[in-house]
């Protein structure tokens, strides 16, 4: 059986929503940030050395990372499902992606975090993540084109993942104007996977109505 260990609001949710589109069963097990500081509990570092969410048990084995989580599910229980055609032309551009959104694309992201937590806001710094994450999310909005998913008219994996790095930009005030990406978001968020994963794993902040 597997167990996800699954911390609130984090991107631990994406991987609970993977779940619920693939129909597999798991145990959930949820913690809590601290109200003040954000941080995920004591019993998260005792779990895993990163001290992170998402971590995965599957019959004892722990793995942590969203995106090796999610590239480990769908090669063992995906069954073909949420992804592309392995041998078709559109496999390079699926792993891209996934792998966009834990690195890359989350980035600017996460030095305009830490210039807010350390009161550099609008510093040169903060004012170059500002410019490359409107960067990431130009390229998701080129990716997207006139298409419903990155994957043109197939759901994927990577819809879940990227959908983490508009979230975010929107929850550090530099979501942009980009209709493209929310009319993407709107669709994402009708899935009845994804009210499933809230329903099981929890009041979501970063999914605002948009």
């Amino acid at each position: 059986m597997l167990t996800l260990h699954h911390l609130n609001n984090s991107r631990s949710q994406k991987i609970v929503w993977l779940l619920e589109e693939l129909e597999q069963p798991y145990e959930l097990v949820n913690y809590q940030r601290d109200p003040v500081t954000l941080m995920g509990p004591p019993a998260l570092k005792a779990l895993h050395p990163l001290g992170k969410s998402p971590v995965l048990d599957d019959d004892g084995k722990l793995l942590s990372e969203s995106g090796a989580i999610t590239q480990y599910l769908l090669a063992r229980y995906g069954g073909g499902r949420l992804a592309p055609d392995p041998e078709g032309p559109d496999h390079l551009r699926f792993l891209e992606c996934l792998y966009f959104a834990v690195s890359a694309g989350m980035n600017p992201i996460m030095i305009k975090v830490y210039a807010s937590a350390f009161k550099l806001s609008g510093s040169a710094m903060d004012v170059a993540a500002t410019a490359e994450l409107e960067c990431a999310l130009n390229y998701i909005e080129t990716l997207l084109g006139q298409d419903d998913w990155l994957m043109g008219d197939l759901f994927t994996a990577s819809d879940i993942q990227m959908s983490f790095i508009p979230e975010l930009a929107r929850a550090v005030g530099a979501a942009g104007d980009h209709p493209v990406i929310e009319a993407w978001q709107r669709r994402l968020y009708a899935r009845p996977g994804f009210h499933r994963a809230i329903a099981r794993g929890g009041a979501y902040a970063y999914a605002e109505p948009v």
